[in-house]
């Protein structure tokens, strides 16, 4: 790069991002763009930062240091520290993030910074910036860190609030070294409680299984392992957490925590305990804070906790112990995002989202005062004025339109209320032209800087308006947009912004640009066009268009329809040889920017480019060619004196390179390349400053362009350039902007209200029309104009207008001819209708019109296909899934799923349905079974061997087990399988499967066995099904001849005719018949061919037969048959004779009677012949229909036989599958102890790697503080040595003197309260922050106080100065070597602390070792327990269990298994041994009656003797007091009792006397007690004046007490323990004395009592 100048930034506009901070006081920060802007909260005057490296990302500072730190955005990025007011920088740190840093924050107690970094490391650093080394580093930390914050009180800790967690990270150190360690705080639930953490599952070892096995963690049940299975099972297993949304520590090391889901918590990092302030859920909950849905934002002041939420309200929370009041709330304009206060806690600052930024002074006023109100939207483009005030014009996609000074000083704005897509100022007035994303193009007028205003709009584009250019001198404004249409607009306010004409290029435009060629008198203009629409934004296609500069709105320009004239418009076409995204036409040639090649190209055009056909395509050849902007897509712009290039792209570069040889160029990073880089660039008039915006960041940059060295002239041309093109255009723009000042406001209105005619001729048409009474109106709605019409649609209307006009009579002659036509028409189609069905016509032959007649057809024809597409579609997948549905559940079962129903009941017996077996199955069994063979020939060869050693032993044994073999093995095996006879003789026996192998064959060969269990129902299955089958037959036959017998016998009865089901015939269910189909059958038009054909033939057929007159007598005489059956006898009538019809019987002569007699006999004989025919035929009906009846209950029977077959086999199917089921649970469960050794070996593994790199750390800081206590102690001892050294200092100075130099020596200045006099009250962290760094301010200040002790006027009486001098040399090295001392106890302190905690986190790790082998250990031991503790399936009958069923389900844990004879043996033991029991408790019942006779009377006597005595006793120990004495020995009661009356008296008028004395006393009592409270409160008055500077004094005196005395401090402490001791000793001497003369005294009083209350029965004695 060979640089050509400087781009310095003059101004920039924006807010990025929400992040803003405090610098110091009354400045804050925030990120704008690709620069730091700092503005000045009370003169708004703002200030920039550039980034010395890429970009901007995260930003921190401290206001209380004046430090500012940022990180930048590239691989491996670069944190910087900043100063403030001097803007140095302090340091450069490079850490180990690879991509980008999520978030940053500065200490306020020393030069610490916080960073977390991004993936793939997520590591958490602590950095110390004045050194730039960083001090503790924690990896993996911060995978979703989204803010650091320092503790403000002790920057050794540092919360990280996480997406959806939240940690408070510990920093500890010994001397130098640092070390993280979490503490994770756990977060309750989304309803408030509080969820336990899961706890692996104990392994405690017992002597029996649980019934259900061992119960194992969710990670050895899922085979996880590592941390990460630990973090999937808490997500799955635990509830939902509250997310945290914002932070802030308290003045007691705790924190304010806010949710998303509008809880309040206060947390303890020391405990980790939570507790919920505020729930929303409850109903005593604060409706105000209820409302608000979260908390955004929180901060602390001395009145309370201020808090934001998505609400626009502000909250000021007073917090005492777990009560909240709201003592202050304030409304907002919109939800705030962030509140924080200033150093100074003077000022509280709030940002928003929609980036504005407030400020309010709680100790001034309650007025929210708005400092920052940067509009919301990203700047889509800006440009400069060509004014002679350079006058910025920006606008944003929300449609918002800034004038800005050259200063950057908003000068006014216009909302547009639409999406804005382009923007473009005019050079010969005061206005900017705006494109919409709906197409239409605003104009504004700028005149009045504070109040644009729009003053004209047209509409040109369905689509967004891409491009808006105008031609150097403000001829003409030209458009571009999506659809190749280029819209030239005379510029001139004059010509009141007229659309010229329009033009259309080859594809979609991409550039738009101009050059003015004043020589030709020709606007040239150059679109770059995509070679297909939507699909890329590159093309290589370039059409030149030349328009002139005058007579451009004549007649001959354009055509009706506005298109340009080609005799006027000269068009070029050119081709590059790589696709291009953009360019800008020169002079004589084009720069363009290849985003392939990543190159800016520059092609020379041809000279006679006025010439070439508009048809021709050339080729442009590529003169230069150089690198730029490396990620994609860039945007040249040339300066208006056409020697520099501007370029801009998403990498957020700005490059300005000489025309003339493009590798010299110099460059600036405006915008952030993570935002989409630069949208836009555009020159001033000058050429001398360049406007960039970006594309998401939201800013806007001024900057000027600084041309040095030998290239110094261009700028004298540039300018001398701008001075010309003002003179030139002066005389143009006097002319035109009063005439734009003088135009309207445009009325958005107006051009709706022009629409509106337009739109009200438009009616609608019934859908359903007769079609013999349609007029024209029918047509004239085929096609209705759209609601907003653009320019072009509407002058194509106009020109549609201006036809119908010229040609009116003619299509009114027209009209008039096609009604009378169409009227003879209708008038043939109705008489059509009543013609008969030979002679009438299709309605279509009337159609006129054959054309549209034909095109309706083919429409209709193609919406036919279509639609049989779609259902041949529809039908094909439908087609396709029942091919699937059949292939497999159908065709791959070997045996079909079918019933078989009872003929007199709803009895049904189904079948299994089976599959054939897979040849890896088949496979598997044979090798299970091979195996086995091998196993048992095994086991056999050994049984024999050993039972030729015992045979005599064994043959009683083997006659016992074959005698109760038969019935113990359907119990021991656990089904009735073998009861069936389909078991395998390969199964293992259940009491000795013990490997996991075992288990797993055992599930094989069942299977196998239920397998042949339901092949052998089948084939019964099948036989009866057959049978069945049969049996309908055979009543379809039978049913045949009753229905003949039936028809023979007339009779008409319902026949009972069964027949085979869906379920009995599921083959029925895949056919479908024709007579299920009720819809009409779509025949083709090959099929209706093949069906007449058919038909056809049939009628040839029959017509060839032809009528025979034999055939049709004999059918009609004797039905078709020559001889008379049997069956034909009840048909058989005797005719009568003839004269019976015609003679009277009287007129009968003797032949006729004996005629009629045998007539009457032959009758009478055919009757009783058909009578037995009749009872012949019902009888044997009957016998068919009780045989029917009795084979199909025989059927029923053996139905029901194989049902219960059905029902054992299920059984034992049930019986087999429970055992598979068992073995199945039995290898998961052991599968999962097998998950969990593994776990647990990797946790023991990683545990004692953990342990070993503790001890390591552990011994090599033992060893350093080793090392430091040596040091220590030689520090100290120096120390002592010069203390004790100070006489030998000054051996030539009398003793007196040392002495009191002595006593000045050991003299310390007070300095501890010097830096609490300057705190800000309003600060809540007012107190001593814990900070390790603030030792060498200690020594300082230390230092400092030291000087005022050293001053002359403080030197003793007898001192020589020199001596002096000496003595505070001596005195300061004295007071060094003491901070020295105490500095290193610090340091030795804090070391033991840490080594403490090392070897506590051993001992942890330790334990937790021991934890981990003894849950190995125990796991073993249960695993050995599992694995011999076989779970067995036993068949038992009713008689033989003996345990209680008290629940549903019988618990068989504590169950013991027995032989049969063992418990016959004992209950035959246990009757007999009961019968001798009940003998012997018969005859003990008879001699126990006696006994307990005599007992009873025994025991009577008894208690009437303690009756008596207890009568007795209570008679002797009645009291009698001395009044009951004297009652009882005095006859005279009255006067006893007036003695007493007397005596009360006196003791009244004593107590009367004596209370008034007492009454004066108190009287004169409180009058002096008055007195002395007046001198009291005046004494009060005095010392309450003198009070501050006594408790100054005494906290000067406590201080010198504390920091001096102590030693003294220890020895008083020892002093008043001894004295705590030896009261404590005389304390119990005395209680033990006073007991001893309480028990004396109770003595006493117990003799007393019996003095004066004695019993009667010492009266007695006495």
């Amino acid at each position: 790069m060979d640089d050509i100048g400087s781009l310095e930034v003059r101004w920039t506009q924006g807010f990025t991002n929400k992040s803003i901070e405090f610098v110091d006081n009354k400045t804050v920060c925030y990120t704008c763009g690709s620069y730091i802007c700092f503005l000045n909260l009370e003169t708004k005057k703002q200030s920039l930062l550039q980034s010395p490296g890429r970009g901007i990302g995260k930003l921190t500072a401290n206001g209380n240091n004046g430090i500012l730190a940022f990180s930048e955005e590239k691989l491996s990025p670069s944190i910087f520290v900043y100063t403030f007011s001097e803007f140095q920088l302090k340091n450069e740190l490079k850490g180990t993030a690879q991509l980008d840093y999520t978030s940053l924050t500065l200490s306020d107690g020393g030069p610490y910074l916080g960073c977390c970094s991004s993936l793939p490391d997520y590591t958490i650093t602590v950095w110390n910036w004045e050194i730039a080394e960083p001090i503790c580093t924690q990896p993996q930390a911060g995978q979703d860190v989204i803010s650091l914050v320092f503790n403000p009180l002790n920057w050794l800790q540092l919360c990280a609030l996480g997406t959806t967690s939240l940690t408070v990270w510990n920093i500890e150190r010994s001397a130098s070294f640092h070390v993280l360690k979490p503490s994770v705080i756990e977060l309750p639930a989304t309803d408030g409680s509080f969820v336990e953490r899961l706890v692996p599952t104990s392994h405690t070892v017992s002597e029996t299984v649980p019934y259900f096995g061992l119960e194992m963690p969710p990670s050895a049940i899922a085979g996880l392992k590592g941390d990460k299975a630990e973090i999937i099972v808490n997500k799955l297993c635990n509830k939902a957490r509250l997310t945290p949304t914002a932070i802030c520590w308290t003045e007691t090391s705790e924190l304010y925590v806010g949710c998303e889901e509008g809880f309040l918590l206060l947390v303890d990092p020391e405990n980790l305990s939570v507790s919920v302030l505020f729930n929303p859920t409850t109903a005593d909950a604060i409706p105000e804070l209820r409302t608000q849905s979260s908390f955004q934002g929180l901060t602390l002041n001395k009145n309370g906790l201020i808090a934001v939420g998505k609400e626009s309200v502000m909250h000021c929370l007073q917090i005492k112990g777990t009560q909240i009041n709201i003592t202050q709330t304030w409304q907002l304009e919109g939800p705030i995002t962030t509140a924080m206060y200033s150093p100074d806690y003077e000022t509280l600052l709030l940002s928003s989202n929609t980036r504005q930024i407030y400020m309010l002074n709680p100790t001034r006023s309650d007025k929210i005062e708005k400092v920052l109100d940067v509009l919301s939207g990203n700047f889509v483009a800006a440009a400069f004025s060509h004014a002679d005030k350079n006058i910025c014009v920006s606008v944003r996609d929300s449609g918002e339109l800034q004038l800005w000074s050259t200063d950057g000083i908003c000068l006014g704005s216009l909302s547009l209320q639409a999406e804005v897509t382009s923007l473009a100022c005019c050079p010969v007035a005061q206005y900017t032209a705006v494109g919409t994303a709906s197409g239409h193009i605003l104009v504004i007028d700028l005149n009045r800087e504070q109040q644009p205003r729009l003053v004209h709009q047209v509409h040109l584009y369905h689509t967004p308006v891409d491009h808006l250019v105008f031609d150097q001198e403000g001829h003409y404004l030209l458009t571009g947009a999506s659809d190749s249409h280029i819209f030239v607009l005379d510029a001139k306010p004059s010509k009141r912004f007229s659309v010229i004409g329009y033009t259309v290029v080859p594809g979609p435009i991409l550039s738009l640009s101009t050059q003015c060629v004043r020589d030709c008198e020709q606007v040239k203009v150059l679109a770059l066009c995509a070679e297909q629409e939507g699909k890329n934004h590159d093309g290589s296609q370039l059409t030149l268009l030349s328009l002139p500069l005058r007579d451009l709105a004549g007649p001959d320009c354009v055509d009706r329809h506005g298109c340009l004239s080609t005799q006027i418009l000269k068009v070029s076409r050119y081709e590059v040889s790589y696709p291009i995204n953009s360019c800008v036409l020169g002079v004589s040639d084009v720069f363009a920017y290849c985003p392939k090649r990543k190159t800016l190209q520059r092609f020379q055009l041809p000279q006679d480019t006025d010439s070439s056909s508009c048809q021709q395509m050339v080729q442009l050849k590529l003169e230069q060619e150089v690198m730029a902007h490396s990620l994609g897509a860039a945007c040249p712009v040339l300066s208006p004196h056409h020697l520099w290039l501007a370029t801009v792209g998403q990498d957020g570069l700005l490059h300005i390179r000489d025309t003339a040889s493009m590798e010299r160029y110099t460059k600036l990073q405006c915008h952030p390349w993570r935002l989409g880089g630069v949208r836009s660039v555009s020159f001033s008039a000058d050429s001398q400053m360049l406007l960039t915006a970006g594309f998401k960041d939201g800013s806007l940059v001024c900057t000027d362009l600084r041309i040095k060295g030998v290239d110094a002239n261009k700028m004298n041309e540039a300018t001398q350039y701008s001075q010309s093109m003002d003179r030139f255009l002066k005389d143009i723009f006097n002319t035109e902007n009063p005439v734009l000042i003088d135009l309207p406001e445009w009325d958005q209105e107006s051009p709706a209200a022009m629409l509106q005619p337009e739109q009200s001729e438009v009616s609608v048409i019934s859908e359903t029309v007769d079609v013999t009474e349609q007029d024209e109106r029918y047509n004239s709605l085929l096609s209705t104009p759209p609601s907003h019409p653009t320019w072009l649609e509407s002058r194509r209307e106009a020109v549609i207008r201006e036809d119908n006009e010229q040609y009116s009579e003619t299509k009114k002659n027209l009209r008039k001819n096609i009604k009378e036509l169409r009227d003879t028409v209708q008038e043939m189609m109705r008489e059509n209708e009543n013609v008969p069905d030979i002679e009438r016509l299709e309605q279509q032959e009337f159609n006129l019109d054959v054309e549209e007649q034909r095109r309706l057809v083919a429409m209709v024809e193609q919406e036919v296909t279509q639609v049989r597409n779609e259902i041949e579609w529809e039908i094909l997948a439908k087609c396709y899934l029942c091919d699937v549905l059949k292939r497999e559940c159908w065709d791959s079962m070997k045996v079909k799923g079918r019933a078989v129903k009872a003929f007199h009941s709803e009895h049904e017996v189904k079948n299994y349905p089976l599959k054939e077996k897979t040849e890896k199955e088949v496979e598997e069994l044979c090798k299970i079974q091979n195996m086995r063979k091998f196993e048992k020939a095994a086991c056999t060869q050994q049984s024999d061997l050993k039972k030729s050693s015992n045979i005599t032993s064994v043959k009683e044994e083997e006659q016992r087990e074959e005698e109760g073999q038969e019935a113990e093995t359907a119990a021991v095996t656990g089904s009735f399988s073998t009861q069936l006879g389909y078991s395998n003789p390969y199964i293992y026996d259940q009491f000795r499967l013990q490997t996991t192998e075992q288990r797993i064959n055992q599930i094989i060969l069942l299977q196998d066995v239920i397998y042949r269990i339901k092949t052998a129902f089948n084939t019964d299955f099948d036989a009866a099904h057959k049978q069945k089958v049969q049996e309908l037959n055979r009543v379809r036959d039978r049913n045949r001849h009753i229905r003949e017998i039936m028809l023979e016998l007339d009779m008409n009865e319902k026949l009972w005719e069964p027949g085979l089901t869906n379920s009995e015939q599921p083959e029925q269910l895949l056919t479908v018949d024709d007579s299920e189909i009720t819809a009409e059958k779509y025949l083709t038009l090959e099929q209706k061919k093949e069906e007449e054909r058919k038909k056809l033939e049939e009628q040839k057929r029959l017509a060839a037969k032809g009528d025979n007159i034999r055939d049709r007598a004999l059918d009609d005489l004797m039905d078709g048959e020559l001889e008379v059956k049997k069956e034909d006898i009840l048909k058989m009538e005797i005719p009568p004779p003839e004269f019976v019809l015609t003679k009277p019987d009287i007129h009968w002569t003797e032949e006729e009677k004996k005629v009629y007699k045998e007539y009457e006999k032959k009758s009478k004989d055919l009757s009783e012949e058909k009578e037995k025919y009749r009872k012949l035929m019902e009888t044997e009906m009957k016998k068919l229909q009780t045989a029917s009846r009795e084979a199909t209950e025989r059927f029923d029977e053996s139905l029901t036989k194989l049902f219960e077959k059905k029902v054992k086999c299920e059984m034992a199917i049930y019986q087999e599958e429970l055992k598979i089921t068992y073995l199945i649970y039995s290898v998961l469960i052991e599968d999962e102890m097998r998950n969990r050794e593994l776990e647990l070996k990797l946790k023991l593994e990683e545990t004692l790697a953990y342990k070993d790199e503790i001890a390591e750390d552990v011994k090599r800081h033992e060893e350093e503080v080793e090392l430091f206590h040596k040091s220590y102690d030689s520090i100290v001892i120096e120390d002592k040595v010069l203390d004790k050294e100070f006489r030998k200092e000054f051996f030539d100075v009398p003793t007196n003197v040392v002495d009191l130099l002595y006593k000045l020596f050991k003299r310390r200045p007070r300095i501890q309260k010097m830096r609490t006099q300057t705190d800000n009250n309003s600060n809540p962290f007012k107190e001593q922050r814990l900070c390790g760094s603030l030792a060498p301010d200690a020594l300082g200040k230390m230092l400092k106080a030291m000087e005022e002790l050293d001053a002359p006027e403080n030197i003793p009486e007898g001192v020589n100065p020199s001596i002096w001098e000496r003595f505070c040399l001596v005195r300061r090295t004295k007071v060094e070597s003491e901070q020295k001392v105490k500095l290193k106890a610090l340091t030795l302190a804090e070391m033991n602390a840490f080594l403490h905690k090392r070897k506590d986190e051993e001992n942890a790790a330790q334990r937790e070792i021991k934890n981990l082998s003894d849950g190995l250990e125990s796991l073993h031991k249960e695993k050995n327990i599992f694995l011999t503790d076989i779970m067995v399936q036993v068949l038992l009958k009713q008689g033989q269990v003996e345990v209680s069923t008290t629940d549903l389900t019988t618990d068989y844990t504590d169950s013991v298994l027995h032989q049969r004879s063992v418990v016959e043996d004992l209950n035959r033991e246990i009757r007999t041994r009961g019968e001798q029991k009940i003998a012997s408790m018969v005859e003990c019942k008879d001699f126990r009656k006696g006994i307990i006779q005599q007992q009873w009377e025994h025991r009577m006597m008894e208690m009437q003797i303690e009756d008596l005595n207890n009568q007795a006793r209570n008679i002797q120990m009645l009291r009698l007091s001395e009044d009951q004495q004297d009652y009882l020995n005095k006859t005279d009661q009255d006067s006893r009792v007036s003695k007493q009356v007397s005596i009360l008296e006196k003791t009244i008028a004593f107590q009367e006397k004596t209370h008034l004395q007492s009454v004066q006393h108190r009287v004169k009592k409180i009058e002096q007690l008055h007195r002395q409270a007046a001198k009291k409160a005046s004494k009060n008055t005095a010392l309450g004046q003198q009070l501050p500077d006594m408790q100054v004094t005494v906290a000067k005196r406590r201080h010198i007490y504390e920091t001096i005395a102590s030693e003294e401090n220890q020895a008083v402490k020892t002093e008043e323990r001894y004295q705590e001791i030896v009261q404590k000793k005389n304390l119990a001497e005395f209680a033990r004395a006073q007991a001893e003369e309480l028990a004396l005294l109770s003595a006493e009083v117990e003799r007393l009592r019996m003095k004066n209350f004695p019993s009667l029965d010492q009266l007695k004695h006495t």
